[in-house]
């Protein structure tokens, strides 16, 4: 017998149609930022914003009391607002004598801003702050989404935005903050193409195309993030493997295309209508790539570097080399704090997703980050030649994801014995190598080492008793364990923004005693543990201060003017090409930010780079092309090279020196005497 469907009446059916959605919908703006998730607590989107407001203030706050910061790439910012091929090639004056000793996208967002709202402090460094809020950002939005956990990628943020280094880089002018910017945005970048296969070309074109804009702000560091790149989309993406090598070598390529415009423009440009490049000794944007910039980082043989052209192989002028370097007392404070935790971090995690397949987005993030400290932090810790205590921000971002990933791994496996073992060891050693660090900064908050470490093993107790516990009290227990944390590099995130820094090698937090190369000093304002002051008084915006004398500067701060040289170098500065020349780029900086007109820095930033050759000088003086020459002396450390004490003792034996508040200026124009 058939069956029929008797189907009811249109007037007897009930369309049922789903509830309208009334929650209100988030600004398109932030969707990219926090789009929001199943599991999210309602706290995720103030606890972002607080997070990067907060930030934002501890950045921007008395940013101006650091002046110019690093005057050698202040005068080179200078520079590039004021004429558009210094802005291309990156020279330290407007009249294109010589380059400084980096690729030049760093300086271009801080010339352009200086191009909009004039040279000052504030234009030149704002710029780097909202670097280092972006920062901030993007490391929240990379560690969340492999993680799902929005807690996990905030705690990676704020790890972040209190590292002392970070605090301190993302308040300076030096190539740091945008090489950390772009290299956070190309890990963003990779993930995003191990999750959307349909998309993987789109993004890994983009990442690439991050990678060699990083190359383009400070070289073959860049580089350094390469195989942990590699290595998360060959073992976590979802294509075949012949697919997976076929993407890489595209994004390979987008990174060759974004970084060689810039070396191939360069390299092929006449020599004689473009500046030196600073730096290197042949004039050569490639020897300086390979060479002072890149294997001479490595082996210690960096011609034309402090201290001469090899041999430091044990590190030289730069402290002892070793697994442990990045745990001593001039690098510790600006680093440490939480490294510990995140390589224990790194060890739990892998131990827990141990039997998570390839394509685990946490195994993913593991890999990355975890690639990138440890490739960075042993060549930190191993390279014998150039290498500064600030470089260590570059570890910054890998610590702080790791730390979220980690915390986010162990909550997921919270009743495990060996999560909360795992996590009371955690804390305990962050409270132990807080304790060991804030010891070695002497006076400063002396009570706060007891504190961390009396509450961090007090925390750590009871997590590993958390099942005798209330879920409040472990609630307690957590926030505790968090602000334990992070209580060490939180006060010296505080006291580095408050505190002005300037020279050519800043350190964040108080003074422990360890200068360049591990030598006396701390380096707290930038020259071997001197306070940010030039010669005595701290340096206005200006360059001028209210001392009747001026400074010539040295190797590692600049010099300081007054209103008599200001003025004696704009007398008919319109028919110079250089209203005054100087040995070394931190000598020529601060006349020229005073100034705003160009100053020659002869032998580039230590004086030792061949430009210009005597025959050359003495070509520019007798075409009247340079006022002034400025003697040497500041720091003791200028020693130059030949040309430069070849041009000196030329321009002492031929001309009449006259002193103008301190400083021994010779006039160039009055004729050999």
């Amino acid at each position: 017998m058939n069956q029929t469907t008797l189907i009811p009446p249109a007037a007897e059916r009930r369309i049922v149609a789903p509830a309208p959605d009334r929650t209100p919908a988030a600004p398109r703006w932030t969707t990219r930022l926090w789009r929001g998730k199943p599991d999210d607590s309602p706290f995720v989107r103030p606890a972002l914003l607080g997070l990067l407001l907060a930030t934002a203030l501890l950045y921007l706050w008395g940013l101006g009391a650091s002046g110019w910061a690093n005057s050698f790439y202040s005068a080179a910012v200078q520079a590039g607002s004021a004429s558009w091929k210094a802005f291309f090639f990156g020279s330290s004056d407007a009249s294109n004598s010589i380059t400084v000793d980096k690729t030049p996208m760093s300086l271009w967002p801080m010339s352009l801003s200086v191009r909009i709202f004039g040279l000052s402090s504030w234009s030149m460094l704002v710029p780097q702050a909202l670097m280092g809020v972006g920062s901030v950002g993007l490391l929240y939005a990379t560690v969340r989404r492999t993680t799902h956990n929005a807690w996990a990628g905030l705690l990676a943020g704020a790890a972040l935005a209190l590292t002392p280094v970070a605090v301190l880089m993302f308040r300076f002018n030096n190539p740091d903050a945008l090489l950390t910017l772009l290299l956070i945005a190309a890990v963003h970048a990779t993930i995003r193409a191990i999750e959307s296969p349909e998309r993987a070309v789109r993004w890994l074109v983009l990442g690439g195309t991050l990678v060699g804009f990083a190359f383009l702000t400070k070289m073959l560091q860049a580089f350094l993030v390469l195989p942990p790149l590699a290595a998360v989309y060959l073992i976590a993406a979802k294509p075949s493997i012949g697919k997976r090598l076929g993407h890489l070598l595209i994004a390979f390529g987008s990174m060759i295309v974004a970084a060689g415009w810039w070396i191939a423009i360069v390299e092929l440009w006449p020599a004689s209508s473009r500046p030196y490049i600073g730096g290197s000794q042949n004039n050569s944007i490639l020897e300086l790539t390979l060479g002072y910039n890149g294997f001479g980082r490595l082996n210690g043989n960096e011609v034309g570097s402090v201290g001469g052209g090899g041999g430091n192989a044990g590190g030289g002028n730069w402290g002892a080399t070793g697994v442990f370097r990045l745990f001593n007392s001039e690098i510790g404070g600006q680093i440490a704090w939480l490294l510990p935790a995140a390589l224990a971090s790194l060890a739990l995690g892998v131990w827990f997703r141990r039997k998570a397949g390839r394509t685990d987005r946490q195994v993913s993030g593991l890999i990355v980050w975890g690639g990138w400290l440890l490739v960075t932090g042993l060549t930190f810790s191993l390279m014998a030649g150039i290498f500064h205590a600030y470089y260590t921000v570059a570890l910054a971002p890998a610590i702080a994801a790791l730390l979220g990933i980690g915390a986010s791994i162990l909550w997921e496996h919270r009743e495990s014995i060996v999560a909360a073992l795992g996590a009371a060891f955690i804390l305990a050693l962050t409270a132990s190598m807080s304790f060991v660090l804030l010891g070695r900064a002497g006076g400063f908050v002396p009570w706060l080492k007891y504190a961390v470490v009396v509450v961090g093993v007090g925390a750590a107790l009871m997590i590993v008793l958390h099942r005798l516990l209330s879920s409040r009290i472990m609630l307690a227990v957590g926030a505790a364990a968090v602000i334990t944390m992070l209580a060490g590099p939180a006060a010296y995130a505080v006291d580095t923004a408050s505190t002005p820094h300037t020279g050519s090698i800043p350190s964040a937090g108080p003074s422990t005693g360890g200068g360049m190369g591990g030598g006396p000093g701390g380096g707290r304002g930038g020259q071997l543990g001197r306070p940010p002051t030039q010669n005595g008084t701290r340096q206005a915006p200006g360059g001028t201060t209210g001392r009747a004398g001026g400074g010539a500067g040295g190797l590692l701060n600049g010099s300081t003017s007054t209103t008599a040289i200001n003025a004696l170098l704009a007398t008919d500065a319109s028919s110079y090409t250089w209203v005054a020349a100087a040995i070394g780029s931190n000598t020529a900086s601060g006349y020229q930010l005073a100034t705003e007109l160009p100053v020659m820095a002869v032998g580039g930033f230590n004086g030792s780079d061949p430009s210009p050759t005597l025959a050359r000088f003495k070509q520019y003086v007798a075409d009247g092309e340079i006022h002034y020459f400025i003697a040497s002396g500041g720091g003791g450390m200028n020693a130059g090279g030949s040309s430069s004490s070849e041009i000196t003792s030329w321009v002492s034996e031929n001309f009449t020196a006259k002193t103008v508040d301190g400083v021994t200026i010779y006039d160039l124009s009055a004729g050999i005497q």
